[in-house]
């Protein structure tokens, strides 16, 4: 009996039918492609014992003249700075209360491990962060050393706040903890996940008619930082917030601190939709921001503004410096500036622009490159070896100079599948090692990232698959790509599996017509037996092994295993596995195989099916 080869094209193809795609795949879940096979991608490893608190939407990372590999992470509660292993909180401070304020501001009830401060407008809002520190005694109990930590706090009123210990009170008390009390409350945390609309209440009480939205959308953007390096200090900033500084020290015991706030700031803008340094002639420049000469809330969604040259804290335009601004003319806002090489892309909600450095009177000057485009979300960009892709709203595209569409095999698939209100959430980012770009995404019925989407730029195929990141950085001075998943940051491509946990991983073929001969298509074959061939290598498992499964039917139209004399073949296979036989009569077939055990790697190569023909009817 003649044998067929199931060689299939690499990549995906889920813009035509099944049975149209003959000799493609149609389906998959951690699969990548390596010079044209498919085989399961790299695991990974938690990164450190620490977890983060909050939504992480934004990684950075630079080493310091100094050989300090710093890894910033920006949630909508904390930011947080990693260096060997050691998470340390540099949250900016939005106020510091001291003394006369704080004096003997704390009380206690017998038996409770609630703490109250008593400080006269405090500003706190119910789960914003207090460092406090200098209380003395143990106040109605309660060790000192608990209280001097960092807290998130409950709003009581307008001048007072509690905080919750671990030792229980032994006492009822008032007027508690001396008079070196320091209380610094740490900026207001931001929402995990924006949120916009048209809400019932969102105007005044009474002005539309009950039961009625507002003419006013009401829009609460999910917090996203940026960041930059300036020498071996950060700059960073909120979208559309307030622009930190943080200054470097070998202890890394430092707060991030307002730009504005340092000796000889000038005109710093109040608020930015992101900050981002021009590397070469070293200004850092304010994308959307408030006017010169003006404060929040004038703000200009279209407005760049940059400091002096090599120097941050300056932003008045004077004949003696290079600080200055430009404003774009076509769009409704920026939405994201992207360094390049040799040029800053700047999208709107429609354009792309070139802004590039003049070194002349001007200092800085922009050129539009496209219109009637679009950018889903603003961290949906990413550059590799000086390409630059990004995702729409209905398509992918591609700048290498001149802006292109991406061509898409699973474009259908991908854009009927999102939840076209979370497009904020969509990240994306490179995995050098592997050529390729990786967009996470929030499928249709999600309020997070649950879905990812890759595109190998070498091999120009797309996969897919399932998997919760909120960031992701792919940094050469780390030695794996990282990324967030809930709490904790991960190393990818370490290792081959979900962590601690087995990773399921699986590709699922087009049907395929079960003969090559004259009539394929219409001739039925009765198959005998498959000869599989599967590569296990990376594995570490004793006995790896994968499942198999054959899947005849008759019509491209039918349901799998509905007809009781074509049912669904599964099978394992491991690396000794020199046959399966089997037995069925069928037009067309589809193959998948994959894998969900503990240290199993595998690689997909031609297996073999063996029949013959067997008639029409």
């Amino acid at each position: 009996m003649p044998f067929i080869s199931l060689k299939y094209r690499p990549g995906l193809v889920r813009d035509t039918t099944n049975y149209t795609n003959k000799g493609g795949f149609y389906e998959c879940d951690k699969v990548r492609f390596r010079s044209g096979s498919a085989e399961k991608i790299g695991g990974w490893l938690r990164y450190g014992v620490f977890e983060l608190l909050g939504i992480c939407r934004q990684m950075f990372n630079y080493v310091t003249s100094f050989s300090d590999n710093i890894l910033w992470l920006g949630t909508n509660r904390k930011l947080y700075l990693e260096v060997g292993g050691n998470l340390v909180n540099t949250t900016p401070y939005r106020v510091t209360f001291s003394t006369p304020d704080t004096d003997n501001c704390i009380s206690t009830t017998n038996g409770s491990t609630t703490v109250e401060f008593t400080i006269t407008a405090h500003g706190c809002v119910t789960g914003d962060f207090v460092q406090i520190s200098g209380v003395t005694g143990d106040p109605g109990g309660v060790p000192n050393a608990q209280i001097n930590t960092n807290h998130e706090v409950t709003r009581v009123d307008a001048d007072n706040f509690t905080i919750t210990v671990t030792t229980a009170a032994t006492s009822t008390t008032s007027g508690q903890g001396g008079t070196a009390i320091v209380v610094a409350c740490e900026i207001s945390f931001g929402v995990g996940t924006s949120v916009v609309g048209y809400g019932w209440g969102a105007g005044a009480w009474g002005a539309m008619p009950w039961g009625t939205g507002s003419f006013t959308p009401v829009t609460q953007l999910q917090r996203d930082w940026w960041f930059d390096s300036f020498d071996n200090d950060t700059v960073m900033n909120i979208r559309d917030g307030a622009i930190y500084y943080w200054v470097y020290n070998s202890l890394f015991d430092s707060r991030a601190v307002l730009l504005s706030s340092l000796v000889g700031a000038a005109d710093v803008p109040d608020e930015a939709m992101q900050i981002l340094v021009s590397q070469n002639d070293k200004h850092l420049l304010a994308f959307g921001c408030t006017p010169y000469g003006s404060s929040a809330p004038d703000f200009d969604p279209l407005l760049i503004r940059w400091a002096t040259q090599d120097d941050p804290t300056v932003w008045t335009p004077l004949v003696t410096n290079s600080a200055g601004f430009i404003r774009l003319s076509n769009g409704d806002r920026i939405r994201r500036a992207l360094r390049t090489r040799q040029e800053i892309l700047v999208w709107t909600e429609s354009t792309l622009v070139s802004l590039q450095f003049l070194g002349t009177t001007d200092v800085f000057g922009i050129q539009e490159l496209a219109d009637n485009i679009s950018l889903f979300g603003c961290r949906a960009v990413a550059t590799m070896n000086n390409v630059t892709y990004w995702m729409g709203v209905d398509k992918f595209y591609v700048y290498d100079g001149r802006v292109n569409t991406l061509s898409c095999t699973i474009r259908d698939y991908i854009f009927k599948d999102i939840n076209y209100e979370q497009g904020d959430q969509i990240v994306c980012g490179t995995n050098e090692g592997w050529n390729e770009i990786w967009w996470f995404y929030p499928s249709e019925n999600s309020n997070s990232n649950d879905r990812y989407v890759i595109y190998n730029f070498v091999e120009k195929i797309w996969y897919y698959g399932t998997m919760h990141r909120t960031a992701w950085l792919d940094s050469p001075l780390r030695k794996y790509p990282q990324a967030v998943g809930g709490t904790y940051v991960y190393d990818h491509e370490r290792g081959v599996n979900d962590d601690v946990l087995p990773m399921e991983s699986f590709i699922t073929s087009s049907d395929f017509d079960l003969t090559t001969e004259a009539g394929a298509g219409e001739q039925f074959m009765l198959t005998k037996r498959i000869l599989p061939d599967v590569n296990f290598n990376g594995s570490t498992a004793a006995s790896p092994e994968i499942y198999m499964t054959l899947k005849p039917r008759n019509f491209p139209g039918s349901s799998y295993d509905t007809e009781p004399d074509l049912p669904i073949i599964e099978t394992t296979v491991d690396q000794y596995t020199n046959q399966v036989f089997i037995r069925t009569r069928a037009r067309q077939m589809g193959f998948k195989i994959g894998s969900d055990t503990l240290d199993v790697q595998w690689q997909l190569g031609t297996p073999r099916l063996e029949g013959r023909s067997d008639g029409t009817r």
